[in-house]
């Protein structure tokens, strides 16, 4: 926000519904959360997150060495049901106990433990450069996509990802190790170059991701949704095969603007700007309340397109956001009648 008293310039992206306008931001101040030098170093990610498991709800796995309870039937540990022998089956599998009440031959089919895919679609806008809290929606993301893959991994799954902007940028093919973990640490934190400038294609993402991942997994989108409409339907299609986390990224200052007097809101990703007088206090309220109903219309939308939406704001640590997260998650999952959390 260009302020009537000198400032240097920032980028946010705030959603004036009232001018029409899909996203804007200010450019006043540093855009640089405050940051205290002498703070201590956290621990790492894998100490801070303990033995903490990021709940699968779905039959998703395909893999023969992971977790993840499978859709299909064959061997395994876990009790499915049980079919009369045919010639040609395992004699291994044959339910001695079974057979003995029956009279008849009978083999054991189980869930065969598999681990799954889960994938990782990561916005890398401009809008995310921007953050008044702890630190900035992009690093708030970056850390969430570090920690997310440290929970796929662990489970003997294969983590892969999508990056995206104005176009679909990167695509890592899904694999495990510490190497293809920092590729997508430094996918997560890349920003647009010149000429990179325009609105956010959701849509496009997720039509590259519906046609490139064919087997059932678990997806995470990461973005701040300040994305042209048209996205839902290409959720909905994921969420019909997919199991699919979407996580909101925002910023206490995208809930409510300050008196901060005459100032020039501009849009990141377009350069459009509009100037506004913030010393009315009409306006402010009118602009908290627009927020207030598009952060529940977009809740709204990822639940009706069958994907269970997440809040991820920079004003608190994001580790400890997403563990907190994620123990609800499990938690609600435990009293929902036939649900099984893994």
């Amino acid at each position: 926000m260009k302020a009537s008293r000198p400032a240097s310039r920032l980028s946010t992206s705030w959603p004036l519904c009232w001018s029409g306008t899909r996203h804007l931001s200010w450019t006043c101040g540093t855009g640089m959360p405050d940051r205290k030098p002498d703070a201590p170093k956290a621990p790492p990610i894998e100490y801070r997150l303990g033995a903490l498991r990021w709940p699968v709800m779905r039959r998703l796995g395909v893999h023969p060495s992971g977790e993840e309870r499978s859709r299909g039937l064959g061997a395994g540990l876990e009790y499915a049901d049980a079919r009369e022998y045919v010639p040609g089956d395992d004699p291994r599998q044959i339910d001695w106990s079974l057979s003995a009440r029956s009279g008849r031959t009978f083999v054991r089919l189980a869930h065969p433990d598999r681990g799954l895919d889960a994938w990782l679609l990561v916005d890398t806008s401009r809008s995310l450069d921007w953050g008044t809290a702890l630190c900035l929606k992009r690093e708030a993301a970056a850390d969430l996509v570090v920690a997310a893959s440290v929970l796929f991994a662990r489970r003997g799954n294969r983590v892969g990802a999508i990056t995206f902007d104005r176009a679909v940028g990167k695509v890592l093919p899904p694999s495990s190790g510490r190497r293809s973990r920092s590729a997508l640490m430094a996918e997560a934190r890349r920003a647009p170059g010149p000429g990179e400038d325009g609105p956010t294609d959701l849509a496009a993402a997720l039509t590259t991701a519906a046609r490139i991942i064919r087997r059932p997994s678990l997806l995470l989108v990461v973005s701040d949704f300040q994305s042209p409409p048209g996205w839902q339907l290409h959720l909905r299609a994921l969420s019909l095969k997919h199991e699919v986390v979407a996580a909101m990224i925002t910023d206490p200052r995208e809930q409510a603007i300050p008196d901060v007097g005459l100032v020039t809101f501009e849009d990141p990703e377009t350069g459009r700007q509009l100037e506004v007088d913030t010393r009315s206090s009409r306006l402010r309220d009118r602009f908290q309340r627009a927020a207030a109903e598009r952060q529940a219309q977009l809740r709204a939308e990822i639940l009706a397109a069958g994907a269970f939406p997440i809040e991820v704001t920079t004003s608190e640590d994001v580790l400890g956001q997403l563990i907190r997260l994620l123990r609800s998650i499990a938690a609600q999952a435990r009293w929902r009648p036939g649900a099984r959390v893994r």
